[in-house]
């Protein structure tokens, strides 16, 4: 029986463990742990990984550091029978170097598990009542349990959609305003930043290690927004078009950039098209070199393996078609239409079974 929070406050203990495979660590996980460290002086996180996990071990031990400080995370090889708890006690013994004072779980598991160690159990919210969420439910839906999930594994979460396109094609228009009709953040061009800068400087010459630059701290932004965002990270531009850019400014290929593309992470891309009007703001290239670079991402796009379209139309038109697309992919997250507000839409979470939407 779980016991009551007034009893276990008053209780004590040296070193507590408490053993998993965080998979993903969550805020039910968290709870647990933060009751642990309220009530011991030395708290160690055991997580058990395997090579083949879905969320790679060192991964999840780098995400509870994050979240949990003041806990000592061990990894350990998962390579034994879950169901016997004699082996487990007896390898928990070993890894600590004693026996712990008390065991914290949420499982049945834990009495025994405890006993043979000659330890308190402490039984955490077994119902799932203070935070109804699993590690089960996050990999089945982790848009449904958005609310459960720390900024890192928000970050891992995130589907990105990246608008890419030529200049004055309508990229960052598109992205505020999917941004608003998501109701999430938006990442801005990190290399039309870097280029008013340089502009103002006067410098008007361009070279390779500049365009690494720029596509390392884009990624860098990128991933810092991830953890702020509500399910969906809206990219003007990624890594990707900034080997399209290389190729325009120096005329040669970068395969230290190309690679590093490649491993950006990215969910769908979008292209926007080249038929509205050109708008000379004083930093683009001109209206001559625009279908140029247009075919040039189409190619890029057509060559690699990330889910890609092409939008034309009027501004709303525009984003209804790229609310469609999300619907298709991910259809737990479907866009109502918002007639008061923006006029183009605004995302929900579908409810699954009696569960309430987030």
């Amino acid at each position: 029986m779980e016991k009551g929070i007034a009893e276990m406050n008053a209780e004590r203990f040296g070193l507590g463990v408490v053993v998993g495979k965080f998979l993903p660590p969550h805020r039910g996980h968290r709870f647990v742990i933060e009751r642990a460290l309220s009530q011991c002086d030395r708290v160690v996180v055991i997580v058990c990984g395997k090579p083949d996990d879905p969320i790679p071990p060192e991964l999840r031990v780098a995400w509870l550091r994050e979240m949990l400080p003041e806990a000592e995370i061990m990894l350990i090889d998962d390579r034994y029978d879950e169901h016997d708890t004699a082996v487990w006690a007896a390898n928990t013994v070993g890894w600590l170097g004693r026996a712990p004072d008390v065991v914290f779980t949420s499982e049945d598991y834990g009495e025994r598990y405890a006993a043979m160690m000659g330890a308190h159990h402490v039984m955490v919210d077994r119902a799932r009542a203070r935070v109804p969420c699993s590690a089960t439910a996050v990999r089945s839906d982790p848009f449904v349990m958005w609310d459960f999930l720390d900024p890192p594994l928000r970050e891992w979460f995130a589907k990105r959609i990246v608008i890419v396109g030529a200049e004055s094609t309508g990229t960052t228009t598109l992205a505020t305003d999917l941004a608003g009709a998501l109701r999430t953040n938006w990442v801005s061009e990190y290399g039309r930043e870097y280029s008013s800068i340089k502009q103002g400087q006067g410098e008007a010459a361009w070279n390779s290690a500049e365009f690494m630059d720029i596509a390392r701290e884009q990624t860098r932004r990128e991933d810092a927004a991830a953890r702020e965002a509500n399910r969906f990270l809206i990219c003007d531009t990624n890594a990707f078009a900034t080997v399209q850019w290389h190729r325009r400014y120096m005329g040669s290929p970068m395969p230290h950039l190309e690679k590093f593309a490649a491993a950006c992470r990215a969910d769908l891309y979008v292209l926007t098209g080249d038929e509205i009007p050109f708008v000379q703001d004083g930093l683009r290239d001109g209206e001559h070199l625009r279908h140029v670079m247009h075919c040039w991402f189409e190619k890029a796009l057509a060559a690699q393996g990330v889910p890609w379209f092409l939008v034309r139309g009027g501004r709303e038109f525009r984003v209804l078609q790229v609310l469609a697309q999300i619907r298709e992919r991910w259809p737990q997250v479907y866009p109502e239409s918002d007639n008061r507000k923006s006029g183009i839409g605004s995302a929900c979470v579908k409810p699954k079974n009696s569960r309430p939407p987030l």
